[in-house]
């Protein structure tokens, strides 16, 4: 089987890169999959036609004319959209999401995950991973965590993990804080074990995956 995985930033997309192959086992191996980033989440489109410039790479204002051209493309068995949900209502998104879908013809397999508020949400899921990485870590500003709540996650964790928190990083202001995601997606990500994370939303991920692959071969 062959996946198309489409994520809102390549702090994301690092971070996939390490835990996919111990969801799918190793690429090829039978299943394969390509990993897309982009440059934020966006929103969908009025009319579901896509007038934004391409190059500036903004998911959701892709997304009716990326579903359409997998859609029409030989050899993707499904797509997998990877989104933050923020402070959205998530069961509002995700039904605004498979709207869009329905409207595409053909359509691939497709299934929307979305990490809940933030994709650090799920650093925070597993906690013998985060400490492992970082010893040093707040340690009670992590017990105060409740699990995919909202609460500005990327925050608690750069509280809980970085020199000055949150505040230096914004202070710095633009590339530290992109710089600082894909310290966590290394320094974390490959320390994770996806049995033993807390967060539902990444239970919902993981679930996923193996569903499709495991429908792929029934």
């Amino acid at each position: 089987m062959h996946i198309e995985i489409l994520v809102e930033d390549s702090s994301g997309r690092k971070l996939l890169q390490v835990l996919l192959p111990q969801l799918l086992g190793p690429q090829g191996a039978p299943h394969t999959w390509r990993l897309h980033d982009y440059k934020g989440i966006g929103r969908v489109p009025q009319g579901l036609v896509t007038k934004a410039d391409p190059a500036k790479r903004i998911l959701l204002d892709q997304l009716p004319k990326l579903l359409r051209g997998y859609g029409r493309t030989p050899g993707i068995d499904a797509v997998v959209i990877v989104l933050d949900a923020d402070k959205r209502d998530c069961a509002v998104f995700l039904a605004e999401l498979k709207a869009v879908a329905e409207t595409c013809h053909p359509l691939p397999t497709t299934l929307f995950r979305l990490a809940i508020e933030e994709i650090e949400a799920w650093y925070l899921g597993d906690q013998d991973a985060l400490l492992a990485a970082y010893p040093r870590a707040k340690r009670n500003l992590l017990e105060r965590y409740v699990q995919d709540s909202a609460c500005d996650t990327w925050e608690l964790l750069a509280d809980a993990v970085h020199s000055g928190g949150s505040a230096a990083i914004r202070k710095a202001g633009w590339p530290l804080p992109g710089q600082v995601k894909h310290e966590w997606a290394d320094r974390i990500g490959p320390l994770m074990d996806p049995e033993r994370s807390l967060s539902p939303s990444f239970g919902k991920l993981r679930d996923g995956l193996r569903r499709l692959v495991s429908e792929a071969g029934a």
